[in-house]
């Protein structure tokens, strides 16, 4: 036997009972006749007593081993006195007093701290993975992560859905430019793709028959990697027939309500999630996935300054922009360098400049302004109103095209967020953005892209536009939103063949194309394919919500970094000439 009990489990009650006990040595504190060594597994820490008079084979034992050496120990449970209670932890009120001590393993000197967080570059913790998920905070990430995706499972199924698995060597599509491609041996010069999405396959099990499905999904993307982004990744995916979009919305609303107030009950999440629409999100927040834990709210004032000799204002309305800005708290009072900081912020974002109004913190007192010279006492009044500013605040305006505007003001708003601390951690501020664009001009292409993916359905009143008006259609899409980030997105699909012909041709896929790479598709929905509609979620984005960490690196076990590399298992790597020869591959060499 190698253990009678976890580390984390022994309490009072077990006072008097001979126990074995095996894991880490998560600390070691020598005293002579004395051996302390905190023992660990992923359950907790156990003190155990190795005594030099009662047990001398055991303490000789004890006095080789250091931090990370595996052992196991067996012995007798044991109150601690008074004096040496520790609180903190709940084994804190016994220990185990030890007969045998056997070492399994020996360890080098970790090149990390395990039993804290050392503050080390992310390179390191990346190399030595396997070390760094021995960390508590580690731990209870993962756990977290089991314990959601078991929650969902288990929710789901109570909800009549089942669970099945699609391929991952999928067919590349004409949208798939950032698939992953896997080369086929036994089929020379072809190739398979790796999955973005099971976004076909779960629409051809509503075809199937199988009304309610889902799945815990991995799935690939050759992308640039940000903070929230990875190569591979994992998603709920869920599809379901005969339903509408209010079904689709109120199932996730309650799956996620319940599971936050089961597993997070410190955590805050209110209810009913708001629903904006695209533009409304667009106008008051600068972006489709707004905070909406704190207000810093756009407000456009276009009409305010459109007679003031201002060129930049001028120039900007002029060109069929707009100027908008927002009211911060308290930032009357920053100076011209801090001032001059946040014009820096605002060009990083791509506005070419930032106007500002400074109110003083006395009323009767004129404000700091970058413009007030050219705008009449009457039109700074009528912003200070429109922005309901108070003294002491500060109102930042952009005047440009309506996405630098909503780009700049998005940035500003989440900048002063920050500096205010106006974004409570406790609370998830969940909300759903509705009506997106279908399509979306690709200026460089000069043609029409999909906002979602070409299997959105267009809002049926907008049907008509899709040939006349395209910018104009609306999807029958929506997007999950938590914090300030995407959490997932969804939509009513096209079930029928003469629709989604129509869609492929506004998205500049000819009929060749589209017969080559959808046939599949497209023949299907001439079987008797159900009205359906779905949503993929992602459960990295979740569950780093969810433990308030930065990165969905902090709650995945093996994750890449920002360069899309492995640094524990170094990958990508080459690959030996023979196996290049049998895939049928030849490299081209860099000039």
């Amino acid at each position: 036997m190698f253990r009678s009990h976890t580390c984390g489990e022994l309490r009072i009650e077990h006072v008097g009972a001979n126990v074995i006990l095996s894991g880490w040595v998560n600390r070691r504190r020598d005293h002579g006749p004395l051996i302390f060594i905190d023992l660990r597994d992923r359950y907790g820490v156990t003190q155990i007593v190795f005594d030099q008079s009662a047990a001398s084979q055991a303490h000789a034992g004890a006095s080789e081993v250091r931090s990370e050496y595996v052992l196991q120990v067996q012995g007798q449970v044991v109150h601690r006195t008074p004096e040496t209670v520790n609180p903190d932890i709940p084994t804190g009120t016994i220990e185990v007093q030890a007969s045998v001590i056997t070492i399994f393993n020996a360890s080098r000197t970790p090149p990390l701290y395990i039993s804290k967080d050392g503050g080390e570059e992310e390179s390191l913790r990346l190399k030595y993975r396997y070390l760094d998920l021995r960390r508590q905070r580690m731990q209870e990430n993962m756990h977290l992560r089991h314990r959601a995706v078991k929650y969902i499972r288990d929710f789901l199924d109570t909800e009549g859905f089942l669970e099945i698995e699609t391929p991952i060597l999928m067919k590349s599509t004409p949208e798939g430019a950032r698939d992953y491609l896997v080369p086929s041996r036994v089929h020379p010069g072809q190739f398979y793709a790796l999955p973005q999405s099971p976004q076909q396959l779960k629409q051809l099990l509503m075809v199937a028959g199988y009304d309610r499905y889902f799945q815990i999904a991995r799935c690939f993307r050759d992308e640039d990697q940000r903070a929230d982004r990875q190569p591979e990744f994992t998603q709920l995916d869920l599809e379901m027939s005969f339903v509408d979009q209010e079904d689709i919305l109120n199932l996730i609303e309650t799956l996620f309500t319940q599971l936050v107030t089961t597993l997070t009950p410190d955590k805050q999440v209110p209810t009913p999630f708001p629903r904006l629409t695209y533009t409304e999100a667009i106008n008051r927040y600068g972006s489709d996935k707004p905070d909406i834990r704190y207000g810093l709210e756009l407000v456009d004032v276009s009409d305010v300054l459109a007679n003031t000799p201002f060129q930049v204002f001028q120039n900007a309305l002029a060109q069929g922009g707009q100027i908008k800005g927002l009211c911060v708290p308290g930032g009357g009072q920053y100076s011209r360098k801090q001032l001059d900081e946040l014009v820096l912020v605002a060009q990083s974002a791509g506005a070419k400049g930032l106007a500002w109004l400074a109110l003083a913190n006395e009323a009767n007192t004129a404000p700091r302004s970058s413009f007030a010279r050219f705008v009449s006492e009457e039109a700074i009044a009528t912003l200070i109103a429109r922005y309901g500013a108070q003294p002491g605040d500060l109102v930042l305006l952009v005047a440009d095209t309506a996405t630098v505007v909503a780009n700049t003001l998005s940035r500003l708003r989440q900048e002063f967020a920050s500096r205010l601390n106006l974004a409570d951690p406790s609370v998830l501020a969940f909300a759903w953005v509705l009506d997106f664009p279908l399509v979306d001009w690709n200026a460089d292409e000069r043609r029409w892209d999909s906002v979602h993916h070409p299997f959105t359905a267009p809002q049926e009143d907008d049907i008509a536009l899709m040939d006349t008006d395209p910018g104009k259609v609306r999807a029958r899409a929506y997007d999950l939103i938590l914090n300030g980030y995407e959490l997932g997105g969804g939509s009513i699909r096209i079930h029928q063949r003469a629709l989604q012909q129509q869609a492929f041709a506004l998205l500049n896929i000819d009929a060749e194309t589209a017969q080559a790479q959808f046939g599949h598709m497209l023949e299907a929905f001439e079987y008797g394919a159900p009205p359906h509609g779905g949503i993929a979620l992602g459960i990295d984005r979740l569950i780093m919500l969810l433990n308030n960490e930065s990165t969905i690196r902090e709650v995945m076990a093996f994750p890449k970094t920002q360069q899309a590399a492995d640094l524990m298992m170094d990958a990508p790597s080459p690959v030996d000439e023979k196996q290049l020869h049998d895939l049928h591959i030849t490299l081209r060499k860099k000039k």
